[in-house]
């Protein structure tokens, strides 16, 4: 037990800690699991008691899917009806961060797809998740740990201080690799393949992969109606401090009464001295490179968060390839 009122157990992955887990999970119990890109809360996939409570938990609306995790391909065709383009990719690109949507089995839960019938499915590479997977013999549905609409978690102590009194394990497996949610593909008519969610693989990457382009999803017009995938809301990884976004590369004025209640996070470390009386300043990386760029993206949100300050100034990042990914989620963290 925690203290702070604090239930939550922090455990690590020795082989008797991830049986233990896999005894909590296949009875109903919640677990929050380390992933490449976030951290997830974790249900059997096929207990619909179990993963309504994951709901429940996050707060979450019913309308937004989850994601289902499992071992690999022939795991998968237990869920879904595969095709050839989906295992094309799963060969390609599993374990990893892309989700592929896919027609659902009929056993499979409505409640996992928002009533639709599809279901998304990955398999992550974090190696403590995998072999979590293999003991338990489940698939898990597992949507970020953290309350939903808030920043994603990419640490073990972000999993505590969103759920640390909602839920009773979390599996420390160290800060995530990639720190944003994966990709995610609709692949249920495979001639046809739509990116809903940007993520590390790029759309880029998988016309290229596919040989074929990739569609953009049609713009949502309300966030009433059930989501084709998960991460499709228009808000959503949103700090409770306001989030205004600039252009990459742009002059930012800022006005003389924003002094020191702003933060501003450029995407790059600026080259050039900044003006002490002026906002507190930020960056994503130090080098200008994507990758380092998404992994610090969650993490910065909420440390300046937590720091008092009345905006958040964010720089986007370049168009293309992670651009988008990043993109993606801030201009979801400044929507109001």
């Amino acid at each position: 037990m925690m203290e702070n009122g604090q239930r939550i157990r922090i455990l690590d992955g020795s082989e008797a800690n991830l049986r233990l887990l896999a005894e909590a999970l296949a009875s109903g119990n919640l677990v929050a699991i380390p992933t490449e890109t976030v951290y997830g809360l974790a249900a059997n996939a096929l207990d619909e008691a179990a993963c309504r409570r994951i709901f429940s938990v996050k707060g979450r609306p019913l309308i937004d899917p989850l994601i289902v995790h499992v071992t690999g391909p022939a795991h998968a065709e237990k869920l879904a009806f595969l095709n050839d383009m989906a295992v094309l990719l799963m060969e390609k690109f599993w374990p990893g961060p892309l989700t592929i949507v896919l027609k659902k089995r009929p056993h499979v839960p409505d409640l996992l797809s928002a009533g639709l019938p599809t279901v998304a499915l990955r398999c992550p590479r974090h190696p403590l998740t995998r072999r979590l997977l293999q003991i338990s013999g489940l698939a898990l549905a597992a949507p970020s740990a953290n309350r939903f609409g808030y920043v994603s978690p990419t640490r073990v102590e972000h999993v505590v201080a969103g759920l640390g009194e909602r839920i009773d394990y979390v599996l420390n497996g160290g800060p995530c690799d990639i720190g944003l949610e994966s990709t995610i593909l609709g692949l249920a008519d495979p001639e046809k393949p739509v990116l809903f969610r940007p993520g590390a693989i790029s759309r880029e990457v998988l016309s290229v992969a596919l040989g074929r382009p990739v569609a953009l999803p049609m713009p949502r017009e309300t966030d009433a109606a059930p989501a084709d995938a998960p991460g499709m809301l228009k808000r959503h990884y949103s700090p409770n401090t306001r989030v205004t976004l600039f252009d990459h590369g742009a002059n930012l004025a800022f006005p003389a009464s924003v002094g020191k209640k702003a933060a501003i996070v450029y995407f790059t470390r600026p080259s050039y001295e900044t003006d002490v009386a002026g906002p507190a300043v930020f960056w994503l990386s130090e080098s200008g490179r994507g990758e380092e760029a998404a992994r610090n993206v969650f993490d910065l949100l909420r440390r300046l968060d937590g720091m008092g300050y009345e905006g958040i100034f964010i720089e986007k990042a370049p168009e293309g390839g992670i651009g988008d990914a990043i993109n993606d989620r801030l201009t979801r963290a400044a929507a109001r």
